[in-house]
């Protein structure tokens, strides 16, 4: 789940992004749009927010159970169904357990990146990925700062669950570093990382 407030920009608009579609569909009602893929609601545009949600300063909200709270009232103000989104953070620490080469294509790896609660299998085309690195992983589910929506995929053929990310993909200062982002040992697998 992303949520999106920038009144400098766009106005007095909650945008909530549930996940990506090729085919969405659109409802309107007062003060409401509804995103919908088939009968999911994938996301939602939420006019005057500030007057019926409790919003933070920030352009990027952390999603909570407080505010999706606030949403379901929305919802459930205008007769709608409530959302159930995933709330645990889509962006971690991982260690790269092992990197073996693809089998089908010479400029990407299969690695296999503990998380904490499982291990991914993810293919991956950085020069400088290896093993015993500390990485940022984009679970399923996460929602890229330039609206990418990481869902599970086969790279010719292998399965690949997530992905390892750049400094450019989490839109951090670039420092001209080619590939993923390796981070210190100070971090800790598991550990969620904030992405603005």
């Amino acid at each position: 789940m992303k949520l999106t407030y920038n009144h400098q920009h766009v106005g007095d608009v909650l945008l909530v992004t549930l996940k990506k579609t090729e085919n969405p569909s659109y409802a309107y009602h007062e003060g409401l749009t509804v995103i919908k893929d088939g009968d999911e609601i994938i996301g939602l545009n939420i006019f005057d927010a500030s007057k019926v949600i409790s919003l933070p300063d920030d352009v990027n909200i952390r999603p909570d159970e407080s505010i999706v709270g606030e949403i379901n009232e929305v919802l459930r103000s205008k007769g709608l169904d409530a959302i159930n989104p995933e709330l645990s953070p889509k962006f971690v620490v991982g260690k790269v357990l092992d990197k073996s080469k693809h089998p089908d294509a010479d400029k990407l790896n299969v690695c296999k990146v503990d998380i904490g609660d499982e291990e991914l299998q993810i293919v991956c085309g950085a020069p400088n990925v290896d093993s015993g690195q500390h990485v940022v992983v984009a679970k399923v589910g996460a929602i890229m700062p330039d609206g990418l929506y990481i869902k599970p995929s086969t790279l010719r053929g292998v399965d690949s669950k997530g992905m390892i990310c750049s400094k450019k993909e989490l839109n951090l200062p670039d420092d001209g570093s080619k590939g993923i982002y390796v981070l210190d040992d100070s971090y800790e697998v598991a550990q969620p990382f904030e992405v603005k």
